[in-house]
C-alpha cells in the first residue's frame, strides 16, 4: 500500500473510532473543521458579512453538519459545488423504556434503527453511545457518552436446541435482540441502585416521592452517570444506541482493507471532510462555493429535520448567497441562478463485487476492491444519476489519472436509494450518485478497500478543483444547458 493511501486509510480508521454515533461523528468532523480555521455559524443568528475566501461550518440537532468554503472570486449567483453524506448507520436503539427483565436477566429493550443484517449483532462485545441530557449547574444540558468496555451482549441460542438453525434463520427483532445487560442475582448482591438518588429517567414520575415504574435499570444509568462524572439523579433523558466495542483497523494478509463498522456511511463523512481540506489551497481562485453536507436519518428515509428531506441544503444555498450579498434581502433571482449552476455528489457507499455471490450483480456491473469510485445509474431514479452528471464526474477523474468504475443493479432485483434523489427533487440541484465499494453493507462489521479510500479523497478534491472548467469546456463545446 502506497504512503498516501495508508495516511488515507489510517486516517479513516482513527475516524471511525471517534465516531461511535452520528453525534460523535459530527462532535469529531467540527473539530477538524475549527483545527483548519473554519468558522461556527449559528443557525438562530443572522449570517451576516459572510466573506469570499472564508470557510464556516454549521450544525443541526448535533447530528448533522454542513461546512462551506466561498471561493475568493465568488459572486451571488454562482454555484455550490456540494458533496453529501450520511453520519447514521443501522443499529438497535434503546427504547424510552428499556428496562426488561427475563428468567433472571437483566435485559435491555431495543427497536431496530434502519435495515441492518441482525444476525450478525449476535455474539458480539457491544455497549451503548449516543447523547444524554442532563442537569448541570441549574441548567439542561446535553454531553456525548461512548462507554467502550463491553457491557452488553446478544446470545446465541446453542445450535443443540435448534438443529435447523443454520438452514433458515429469521430474526424476530422484538424477540430475539434484547441484549442482556447482566444477572439479577449479581446486580442484587453488588447493587448500586440508591432508591433516593435514582433520577427521573429510572424511576419514571415527574413528581418528588413518585414511585412510577422503573424506565431504565439503574445499573445502565450508574455507567453512564460514571462515564459523564455527574449523580445518577442529574440524568433527564437519552438518545443511546448499541455498539459494537471491536475498533476499526486495517486488515487483509497485505493490509489492503479496513475492518470495521458503520463504513457506510462514515467512511464517506471521512472522504468528504479530508477532501475538502486538502482543496483549501486552490480556494482563493474558486468562483464557487465548496460545500460538504453530512446528513442524519438516511437509514429511514431522511424525513427529519437534520435529514436530507428537509431544508438544509436549501437553507444553506439561500442564507450564504444572501449573508455574501451583505443585505440580508434578496435583489432578484440569485438564489434560484445559484441553485441551477450547483451541483451534488451524492456519495454513499456501493456493492462491491462479493466472490460467493457474483449472480447477484448484473454482468459487467460488479465493482471490485482497488479500482476507484464507482458512478451508481438506476433508471427508475432510485439514483439520481443521470448521462450528464456522470461525464462530468468521470471526467474529474479521469483528468487525473483517477479510476472509475460502474454500478446497477440487477433487473430483476429491488435497489437500494440514497440523498441524491432526495436533495435533487427538493432543490433542482443536478446530482451525480457515487460510492467505494464494500463487502458486508449493514452488518455490525462492513470491509472496504484501503487505496479506494485514497481514490475518493483525490476524486472529491478533483470535482472541487476541476469541474468548472471541465463543466465551461464540455457543455460548451456540446451545446448544452442542464
Amino acid at each position: 500500500m502506497a504512503q498516501g493511501q495508508a495516511r488515507e486509510a489510517e486516517g479513516l480508521v482513527k475516524y471511525l473510532n471517534e465516531c461511535w454515533t452520528p453525534f460523535h461523528a459530527v462532535q469529531v468532523t467540527a473539530r477538524l473543521l475549527r483545527e483548519a480555521g473554519f468558522k461556527q455559524l449559528k443557525e438562530r443568528e443572522r449570517w451576516e458579512g459572510l466573506a469570499p475566501g472564508h470557510k464556516y461550518f454549521y450544525t443541526r440537532n448535533e447530528s448533522a453538519i454542513v461546512a462551506f468554503a466561498v471561493g475568493g472570486k465568488f459572486k451571488p449567483g454562482n454555484g455550490f459545488r456540494v458533496i453529501g453524506a450520511h453520519t447514521d448507520s443501522p443499529c438497535p436503539k434503546l427504547k424510552p423504556v428499556s428496562k426488561d427483565v427475563k428468567a433472571g436477566c437483566l435485559m435491555v429493550s431495543v427497536q431496530n434503527y434502519g435495515g441492518g443484517l441482525w444476525y450478525t449483532w449476535f455474539d458480539r462485545d457491544l455497549s451503548v453511545a449516543g447523547r444524554v441530557v442532563h442537569k448541570s449547574g441549574g441548567k439542561i444540558k446535553t454531553s456525548l457518552v461512548a462507554v467502550r468496555r463491553p457491557i452488553l451482549r446478544v446470545p446465541s441460542l446453542a445450535i443443540h436446541l435448534q438443529r435447523g438453525v443454520n438452514d433458515n434463520l429469521k430474526v424476530n427483532f422484538q424477540q430475539h435482540m434484547s441484549p442482556f445487560l447482566a444477572t439479577s442475582i449479581k446486580n442484587e448482591l453488588n447493587s448500586v441502585g440508591d432508591g433516593d438518588r435514582e433520577s427521573k429517567k429510572a424511576k419514571g414520575g415527574s413528581e418528588a416521592g413518585d414511585k412510577g415504574v422503573l424506565q431504565q435499570h439503574p445499573l445502565l444509568l450508574d455507567i453512564l452517570a460514571k462515564e459523564l462524572n455527574i449523580e445518577q439523579a442529574d440524568i433527564l433523558d437519552f438518545e443511546l444506541q448499541v455498539c459494537d466495542t471491536q475498533p476499526s483497523c486495517i486488515g487483509g494478509a497485505m493490509e489492503e482493507l479496513v475492518f470495521s463498522g458503520r463504513l457506510d456511511n462514515l467512511a464517506h463523512c471521512y472522504t468528504s471532510t479530508r477532501a475538502l481540506l486538502d482543496s483549501l489551497g486552490s480556494l482563493g481562485e474558486d468562483d464557487g462555493v465548496r460545500v460538504i453536507a453530512l446528513f442524519d436519518h438516511e437509514e429511514c428515509g431522511s424525513c427529519s429535520s437534520p435529514g436530507a428531506a428537509s431544508t438544509l441544503m436549501m437553507d444553506t444555498v439561500k442564507r450564504v448567497t444572501l449573508g455574501v450579498l451583505g443585505t440580508g434581502v434578496c435583489r432578484g433571482d440569485e438564489v434560484e441562478i445559484a441553485l441551477q449552476n450547483s451541483f451534488l455528489v451524492s456519495a454513499d457507499m456501493a456493492h462491491a463485487l462479493h466472490p460467493n455471490y457474483a449472480d447477484k450483480h448484473e454482468p459487467q456491473h460488479g465493482p471490485k476492491f482497488h479500482k476507484g469510485v464507482v458512478i451508481k445509474h438506476n433508471a427508475n431514479q432510485r439514483y439520481a444519476t443521470n448521462s450528464i452528471t456522470a461525464t462530468l464526474f468521470r471526467e474529474c477523474g479521469r483528468k487525473r489519472g483517477l479510476p472509475c468504475q460502474e454500478f446497477v443493479v440487477r433487473s430483476d432485483m429491488g435497489c437500494g436509494s440514497t440523498i441524491g434523489p432526495i436533495v435533487t427533487s427538493k432543490t433542482g440541484i443536478r446530482t451525480v450518485d457515487v460510492g467505494i465499494p464494500q463487502w458486508s453493507m449493514h452488518s455490525v462489521r462492513e470491509v472496504c478497500g484501503c487505496d479506494d479510500i485514497d481514490y475518493a479523497v483525490k476524486h472529491f478534491v478533483a470535482f472541487w478543483e476541476d469541474m468548472p472548467k471541465i463543466e465551461k469546456d464540455l457543455l460548451e463545446s456540446m451545446d448544452v444547458i442542464v
